[in-house]
């Protein structure tokens, strides 16, 4: 075979070669990706990469066996486990939750992973009854005494004291004060509802302080009374309607409005 057709068929060779490539992309690539892919893993769906089967989890450039515990299960993703209803993890173990008399188990991951039945406290790691006092009733708190006192009681200490109202008075739902307010027209002395003497001219006030009334527009108060006053010439009552004051260009001058 002379040189040059020694050439055309190396020519012809490579021309096979360069069409099978072409033709065969994906095959050669997938066998370079396979080659990369650790054992129990999958191309990932989206992206590029790879992630390990369910039951498996990354470890470098492994996919290693997840080992799960007795009385644990792998969760929904498949890559961690998580323990039973009724148990907690313990390191790399699932235990079982100590739940006390009187008590529940809970959803919930953290804590005791138990709460105490209704009428029930907890206290250290049991649940102890609510001693409920005569005249009160349980509450769903997890702070306090778990119990409040009904309606028209107060708590004193351990029990349930009744509040005492006196007479033209009403009870208040507050857990402060006397428990007790006084009618409209009285006032609270003491322990008792004393009405309000509102004099002639005068007028209530709903107030916890001062006299509890006040006088008519035009009079003011001297004493227990409610006295008229004389406004002066170029003088008009004030915007409190219990005395006067002068008019624009005049002041007050010995009782009078003089020309400033």
């Amino acid at each position: 075979m002379s040189k040059r057709q020694r050439l055309g068929a190396n020519s012809i060779h490579a021309l096979i070669i360069w069409m099978a490539l072409a033709t065969t992309p994906s095959l050669v690539f997938a066998q370079g990706g396979s080659a990369a892919m650790p054992e129990n893993a999958r191309a990932k769906s989206y992206g590029s990469g790879w992630e390990c089967d369910r039951g498996y989890r990354k470890v470098d450039r492994a996919c290693v066996v997840i080992q799960v515990p007795q009385n644990g299960y792998l969760n929904t993703f498949g890559d961690r486990w998580e323990c039973d209803r009724g148990y907690r993890r313990a390191n790399e173990a699932c235990i079982g939750i100590k739940v006390p008399p009187n008590a529940y188990l809970t959803d919930t991951s953290y804590r005791t992973g138990w709460e105490c039945e209704r009428g029930y406290r907890k206290v250290g790691d049991a649940c102890v009854a609510v001693k409920v006092p005569a005249n009160g009733h349980l509450v769903h708190t997890s702070s306090g005494s778990g119990w409040k006192c009904d309606w028209g009681y107060r708590a004193t200490d351990k029990a349930c004291v009744a509040v005492k109202v006196p007479a033209n008075g009403y009870l208040v739902d507050a857990t402060y004060g006397t428990g007790w307010k006084c009618d409209r027209g009285y006032r609270a002395t003491d322990n008792n509802c004393v009405a309000v003497k509102v004099p002639k001219n005068g007028y209530f006030v709903e107030s916890t302080y001062g006299s509890g009334w006040k006088c008519n527009r035009g009079y003011r108060a001297v004493g227990e009374a409610c006295v008229g006053f004389k406004v002066p010439v170029n003088a008009h009552i004030d915007h409190s309607g219990n005395y006067w004051e002068c008019n624009q260009a005049y002041q007050k001058r010995q009782g009078r409005c003089a020309p400033l």
